[in-house]
């Protein structure tokens, strides 16, 4: 595939990434894909290959990346600090190649066992084009892995812009990682990079970057003001602050907006089998969104979301088709509608049935987390054998305090801000992150 519309908006001598302190030109890594290409080709790896690659966005995982992409490779991208967690995943994708680039961008390949050729690989490399593999989180179960034809996710790239100095926040396995690396890069603007993305950290990048996007996780925000990180630095730079791949408590929203009054908050909306849909929040301070742009379409059928994508996944290696017969793919997230914008209630698989009424587990978050010393809040269901279900809840606190008075004054505060059949039944204090290391609600696992 000709990758050359993907850098060439890019002057060569402009600054195109920044690695531990140090910044690449656009000059450079157009010459580093050349090498990084003449090196894959010596060491075996050929048109069409199925390939892992494990990395985060440095400048030779970056290069190997898009000459994958130009030898029309099925890409497999791995985080490499879940080592331990991707080897089933391997397996899972067939892969022929194992690409690691280490901390010290010394690359080793590995050639792995050879496994039988899924029809969907053979769609690609009949056609000779790119393929990308992208697994979902699998906190259920075994992870998903959808298989996408690369050249329509990238077809989007073709189009002009604006370019912002952007930190690369979201992970090299995450296609919200994936897309805004291909977005600032293919509009001439500057990837930062960073391998510590708590907030006193990433606070003194923006500072020290003058960055301007800052693309994260509700979660990841939520840490930041509650650490106060926000305050020790000048954050003037930044101009966009968007957010996705959970739901955005409204509170925390609203502080976000009273912080930063210049910047423009966006919510954005994306899925593994997807792809990222262009999004335009209603206000900052607004959860309504409107979701879509070019290639994409989208429906309500009895409150859930689905969307019809030209760049939607050709289906999963492990796992049945979710389209339904006329190709729309069903999200599982129930929404309220309002014009041409939506609100985005919660996964239907997340609503807690208790007698008959629906419980979203994010409202009753919401007020939860306007509590004095409330850190994190995590609300799940326990079967009953009166009610079908009851409504409890995990907190983690700013600073510990007696759990018995804490509970009460819990579920007094819920009582008089929430129906009664949303009020939490049980309450308990825990130590624990509720977040994974991804920066994400880890909603399943927090409730085995």
């Amino acid at each position: 595939m000709n990758i050359n519309f993907l850098l060439e908006r890019g002057d060569n001598d402009k600054e195109a990434l920044l690695w531990k302190n140090k910044f690449y030109t656009y000059s450079y890594l157009k010459n580093n894909i050349t090498k990084c290409s003449d090196y894959l080709l010596a060491n075996g790896i050929k048109k069409n290959s199925v390939v892992g690659l494990s990395g985060d966005f440095s400048p030779n995982t970056i290069s190997i990346l898009f000459s994958l992409i130009k030898f029309n490779c099925i890409i497999v991208p791995f985080d490499a600090k879940q080592k331990n967690n991707n080897k089933q995943k391997y397996d899972i994708a067939r892969i022929e190649f194992l690409i690691t680039v280490n901390k010290n961008e010394k690359i080793k390949i590995s050639k792995t066992k050879f496994f039988e050729i899924h029809e969907f690989y053979n769609s690609l490399i009949k056609n000779n084009i790119p393929g990308l593999v992208m697994f979902t989180s699998g906190t259920s179960g075994i992870p998903k892995a959808a298989v996408h034809d690369l050249a329509k996710l990238l077809e989007k790239f073709r189009y002009e812009r604006k370019a912002l100095r952007t930190l690369n926040f979201l992970l090299f396995d995450h296609w919200g990682g994936l897309n805004t690396m291909f977005h600032v890069l293919s509009n001439g603007g500057v990837v930062i990079t960073t391998n510590d993305r708590n907030p006193e950290s990433v606070c003194k990048l923006v500072e020290k970057c003058k960055i301007e996007l800052l693309p994260t996780s509700p979660t990841f925000l939520n840490l930041m003001l509650l650490s106060g990180a926000y305050k020790k630095y000048n954050l003037d730079s930044l101009k966009i602050i968007s957010y996705g791949t959970e739901p955005m408590p409204e509170n925390i929203l609203l502080k976000l907006k009273m912080i930063f009054p210049k910047v423009k908050l966006q919510q954005t909306y994306g899925l593994i089998e997807l792809g990222v849909l262009r999004s335009k929040s209603e206000k900052d301070d607004s959860l309504w969104v409107k979701i879509g742009g070019e290639g994409y379409k989208t429906r309500i059928v009895n409150n859930i979301l689905q969307i019809k994508a030209e760049s939607a996944m050709l289906g999963y290696l492990n796992a049945r088709s979710p389209f339904t017969d006329d190709g729309w793919f069903i999200t599982g997230d129930e929404v309220l509608q309002k014009g041409e914008y939506i609100k985005i209630l919660g996964r239907k698989s997340e609503i807690i049935n208790v007698g008959g009424e629906k419980v979203y587990p994010q409202e009753v978050e919401n007020v939860i987390q306007n509590i004095p010393n409330v850190m994190e809040v995590l609300v799940y269901k326990e079967k009953n054998q009166i009610m079908g279900s009851i409504v409890c809840a995990k907190v983690r606190l700013v600073k510990d305090e007696d759990h018995k008075i804490f509970s009460k004054k819990v579920k007094v505060y819920c009582k008089k801000n929430l129906e009664k059949y949303k009020v939490p039944v049980k309450i308990k204090i825990t130590s624990e992150k509720l977040f994974s290391e991804r920066l994400k609600k880890s909603r399943v696992k927090s409730i085995n």
